[in-house]
């Protein structure tokens, strides 16, 4: 399988390249970027010395989407929303790691990214790719929706509870932490050193653009859930998320009902695992993995829930996401290339 990434040099790109580096199936990468080529990439990053020597290239989609069996875009929003309608119509399937086809409606994606939306064809060709729970339309796209690394840990924690359609619309509100990688490599204020260290910061305060990412999958799966409140916050760590989600019940459940509900449903994902009664997961539990960790408990006293999903953001909530989406196109075992352990400490 010969595979491409465009915006290699980003922290996505670069999980990217680890994965498939050591993907049995893969046996060549070709690496792009708009602003690096010609330039090795380990010259960029010198951890990849006698790794990964290759330059990177030019982009020619017409020439890529031919040669090439399938193309990651790892790219900041609103390149995708150029790139993959020029990508589509030759061999190569498309993957594309930022936002700009998991919106349906192109005016939410207007309003929530601040810029042009992908067309109309594009973005209904685009399958979310949640892979626990689209694993069927995946198996058969042309283009994934890559999802975001706060909403992938946010639905995984919450699916099952909202599928079975046990909760009060406008109760659930998501309490989210993450490391600095999740902004990107480019410095800026919240994660300079100095400001960063020994803070904790929330940020876009009811104006994240995951909002609507949460709210489309979660009224897909019970029509009359409405909407989210969903706050994010920054911790002076470099990688991981843990989602923190508070709901009230419209029927009497134990903690044992939902643990039990939560394993019907996950027992055969290779990498969602539930805890068992009054254990709950840290973010070093998953760390550099394609893991998902839930624990949850039922406040019996108010019925209400409190459910704690952690990932890491570079990998469950982008790069090994991607590359299991990935196995799931070509029909591959799901977990091909990305069944790593979690590095502890």
């Amino acid at each position: 399988m010969k595979a491409g990434i465009i915006g290699a040099t980003g922290y996505g790109g670069l999980e990217l390249i680890r994965l498939l580096s050591v993907h049995p199936e893969v046996k060549t990468i070709r690496i792009f970027s708009t602003t690096e080529a010609g330039t090795p990439v380990d010259e960029i990053y010198s951890h990849l010395n006698k790794i990964a020597q290759t330059e990177l290239e030019e982009i020619h989609t017409e020439t890529m989407k031919h040669s090439l069996d399938v193309i990651f875009l790892a790219a900041p929003a609103g390149v995708s929303v150029q790139l993959t309608p020029q990508l589509l119509g030759g061999k190569a399937k498309v993957i594309d790691l930022s936002g700009d086809l998991r919106l349906k409606d192109p005016a939410a994606y207007q309003e929530w990214y601040k810029k042009d939306s992908a067309p109309l064809e594009t973005i209904n060709q685009a399958v979310y790719g949640l892979s626990e729970w689209n694993g069927e339309a995946i198996s058969k796209a042309e283009t994934i929706a890559n999802p975001g690394c706060y909403p992938t840990a946010a639905l995984l924690g919450s699916g099952p509870v909202v599928k079975e359609n046990l909760v009060i619309p406008g109760s659930l509100i998501i309490d989210a932490k993450s490391g600095v990688s999740g902004a990107g490599k480019n410095p800026a204020k919240m994660t300079h050193f100095a400001h960063a260290q020994e803070n904790l910061q929330i940020y876009k305060v009811n104006q994240h653009q995951h909002i609507p990412e949460i709210e489309q999958q979660m009224n897909n799966w019970d029509r009359d859930m409405g909407a989210v409140t969903f706050s994010t916050h920054l911790v002076p760590m470099t990688r991981g998320i843990m989602a923190t989600t508070y709901l009230q019940l419209n029927k009497n459940k134990t903690t044992h009902d939902l643990l039990e509900l939560y394993e019907n449903y996950y027992g055969e994902c290779p990498f969602v695992r539930v805890r068992k009664e009054g254990q709950f997961p840290c973010t070093k539990d998953v760390h550099t993995s394609n893991y998902c960790d839930i624990g949850l408990t039922v406040d019996e006293r108010t019925n209400r829930v409190t459910i704690v999903s952690v990932i890491d953001n570079l990998m469950k909530g982008a790069a090994s996401q991607a590359v299991q989406n990935m196995n799931l196109l070509f029909s591959l075992e799901e977990s091909t290339g990305i069944q790593t352990l979690p590095v502890y400490p």
